[in-house]
């Protein structure tokens, strides 16, 4: 795990340079003495996040206390940023955390923002590819992580395919629809947002959603994150966080068409249609079975851990219990 080892190097210089700033947000409060507080997120601006454009636009942080920047995560990406404390809050997922706490990283997961795992592998109908065992002779582009031919492995395995026969290239950041029709024949999308421009483009897709294959691949994919040290030392700030946070994303989840016209207005660069169909689909999934919004399950986070170990991705064991926290979720009525 040679890029976690980076990572926590990334951690101790971003750390170093932190702590002359500590007292900045308390420096600069407002008029109306709220505490500045920063989340960063694993992506540019789509409707896996709409939850925090809602509750800074409807007044929810601000009735908490909180004035919050919403920020985008830049080379340091938001688990480094988290960790050392750059960033107050993040949205990541539930692999690379993992991967992060068996590395001894401080971050912990406070909020699942979707509870069931909306990702899976696509491609144009014309590849004719309808189940794993038709990846056989293929060619998958990937941004060149070893999680991916691990899960292509994994699924083939079942389908009794030979996961040699994949031709796996790195095809980083590249646009789906550009990729499939030049290098590659699939490749692991969000149906939320690359499915749905695909309706949207009357491009037909073929979708092997992971959740069909196994059960241990059902996990949280983003979560909000804090880190350690902010949950010991300013629990309440944390609790005002995701006290805020849920009600934007229960707003979203009533008010699926305005809440799209946040996000469009908050992040006017985006595909207001896309935004728009995609907030639609998405919206029922944010909670789905759930008894609330963001309530995580130990045996979700033991079930993933347990495959990462048993395809050779991790390098100990996860403590589940200390990855996650269902603390600072509104207590029902």
């Amino acid at each position: 795990m040679k890029k976690w080892i980076g990572f926590l190097v990334v951690v101790l210089l971003l750390a170093a340079c932190g702590n002359s700033d500590d007292n900045s947000s308390e420096q600069n409060d407002g008029e109306e003495n709220l505490k500045e507080v920063t989340v960063v997120l694993d992506w540019t601006p789509n409707t896996n996040h709409t939850g925090l454009y809602v509750a800074q636009d409807q007044g929810y942080f601000a009735e908490e206390g909180l004035d919050v920047e919403i920020i985008l995560p830049g080379e340091a990406g938001a688990d480094q940023l988290v960790a050392s404390g750059q960033a107050e809050f993040g949205v990541s997922a539930q692999e690379t955390l993992t991967q992060a706490r068996v590395q001894d990283i401080p971050i912990v997961s406070i909020a699942a923002v979707i509870q069931h795992n909306t990702s899976g592998f696509a491609s144009p109908v014309d590849k004719e590819i309808t189940s794993p065992q038709d990846y056989e002779g293929k060619t998958y582009g990937g941004w060149g992580d070893p999680i991916e031919e691990a899960v292509i492995s994994s699924l083939m395995k079942q389908e009794g395919a030979d996961a040699e026969k994949v031709d796996i290239v790195n095809i980083g950041e590249a646009d789906f629809f550009t990729a499939v029709k030049r290098d590659v024949d699939f490749t692991w999308i969000y149906y939320a947002w690359t499915g749905i421009e695909a309706e949207l483009r009357g491009e037909e897709l073929n979708m092997q959603y992971l959740t069909d294959y196994s059960d241990q691949l059902d996990y949280y994919t983003p979560v909000l994150t804090t880190n350690e040290e902010l949950i010991a030392e300013n629990p309440d700030i944390v609790r005002a966080f995701v006290a805020a946070t849920s009600k934007g994303y229960e707003y979203t989840m009533d008010h699926p068409e305005e809440a799209a016209d946040v996000l469009i207005e908050a992040v006017p660069d985006l595909d207001s249609e896309l935004v728009k169909a995609s907030q639609q689909w998405l919206s029922p999934k944010y909670q789905d079975d759930a008894s609330q919004w963001g309530i995580q399950d130990q045996t979700i986070w033991e079930n993933y851990a347990q495959w990462m170990n048993e395809n050779g991705l991790l390098e100990g064991d996860l403590e589940a219990e200390k990855a996650f926290t269902n603390e600072f979720l509104p207590k029902g009525e």
